[in-house]
């Protein structure tokens, strides 16, 4: 297949997630990417995860889940000799992607405007939670902080028990994508002649993302509350309980409506008038929830969903983790790539691609999650050192 980002070099500085996360999306798209660490320990997402045994081996679940497709090499950056290693290899690359906080680059004599005199056309890629500038750009940041402080956690969950954090890392990972979205969109400019720097705000990305919740907001003036599972602009539409676990339903239009009554054998509740158009539903929601429940405790959630989505009405179980992996659907479409003992790990892998096909295809990386440090040497050679001056590098603990 063809990769779009082939022939890209990107030079991954990151540490935990929302770099990294950014930086295998544009491996998967065929950039070579290599990960730059620090030779005590590198990315912290390598003593992070559920399976202590691989933490103790630096190859800890979390550094697992964003870095199959990177080679490693390891220099530090506080060493004189590190420096200018990192200096050489930055100018065989086209883009730095780092997250640290505003200012630790350029203290360290690396930053955007260093690095442009040795690659005049690099793009500079930094990820934070803040920003460069503003009251907040020197603050530290953490998912569950850019969660708080988005409004994200203020409309998750219900009326009772918000406010929630989302069950995933979301403003993290809205993080990385705004930033691999950026980073592809800089490299496309077709008369791009001097360097581009990129500003990433975990804040701003995951505000961003929140569009219809923002809008109503700026638009109506109408502050968005926390509504659980029901849809804040329709009903029925929310998650259901059945005779045997939870059912989401979206009947969104009248006629889905229509068709979920009919399938659940109450057709007299599109006549009442309690229910009988949009914004009556939406004014009477609760009460329209408690009459189909009644109804669809009949039958499991596995049967109605069959039964409703045959009528054209959209509908899916709620599952677990486990569950989601194991559908049909995921298997056929080849979102799980597999590598076979891999080293540090001494196991197979199974890792999530990047949900996109590219011509049929499932863009994809060609090796697992590197041990630290284990492409130093070659890339050494690659850029002219001969193995006399990497051993003097090493011994000095350059890198």
């Amino acid at each position: 297949m063809s990769f779009p980002l082939k022939g890209f070099r990107v030079l991954d500085l990151t540490n935990v997630l929302s770099g990294p996360f950014c930086c295998h999306q544009l491996a998967h798209f065929g950039a070579e990417v290599i990960k730059v660490e620090n030779p005590k320990g590198g990315d912290l997402a390598r003593q992070l995860g559920a399976d202590p045994e691989l933490v103790k081996r630096g190859m800890g679940i979390s550094y697992l889940a964003q870095n199959a497709g990177k080679r490693s090499v390891t220099i530090d950056f506080k060493h004189p000799e590190g420096k200018e290693i990192f200096r050489t290899l930055v100018k065989s690359a086209h883009v730095v992607v780092e997250n640290f906080r505003p200012g630790v680059m350029d203290r360290l004599g690396i930053g955007y405007k260093d690095l442009l005199e040795v690659n005049p056309r690099l793009v500079y890629c930094a990820i934070t939670g803040f920003g460069q500038d503003g009251p907040l750009a020197a603050r530290p940041a953490y998912d569950q902080i850019i969660q708080g402080m988005s409004g994200v956690m203020s409309i998750t969950g219900a009326p009772d028990t918000a406010p929630y954090r989302v069950g995933y890392p979301v403003a993290d990972t809205v993080g990385g994508l705004t930033a691999a979205f950026a980073v592809a969109a800089a490299l496309a400019q077709p008369d791009r002649t001097g360097g581009t720097y990129l500003d990433v705000s975990m804040l701003a990305s995951t505000m961003v993302s929140m569009g219809w919740a923002m809008s109503n907001m700026l638009i109506a003036k109408k502050e968005p509350a926390p509504m659980g599972n029901e849809n804040i602009t329709a009903s029925p539409s929310g998650a259901f309980k059945t005779g045997s676990g939870l059912l989401n339903i979206s009947a969104n239009k009248q006629e889905q409506f229509e068709a979920l009554c009919r399938t659940v054998g109450r057709p007299d509740l599109y006549t009442d008038e309690r229910f009988h158009e949009r914004h009556a539903r939406l004014k009477n929601r609760y009460e329209l929830r408690d009459e189909l429940e009644q109804a669809l405790a009949a039958r499991g959630a596995d049967e109605w969903c069959d039964l409703l989505n045959d009528v054209d009405v959209p509908s899916g179980p709620v599952y677990l983790v486990s569950q989601a992996l194991a559908q049909p659907q995921i298997a056929e479409r080849g979102m799980v790539g597999e590598f076979r003992n891999v080293p540090g790990v001494d196991r197979d892998l199974h890792l999530v691609r990047t949900g996109v096909k590219i011509d049929g295809n499932d863009p994809s990386v060609d090796f697992p999650p590197r041990t630290l440090g284990a492409d130093t040497v070659d890339i050494l050679h690659e850029l002219g050192l001969d193995d006399d001056r990497i051993e003097r590098l090493r011994t000095a603990k350059a890198i």
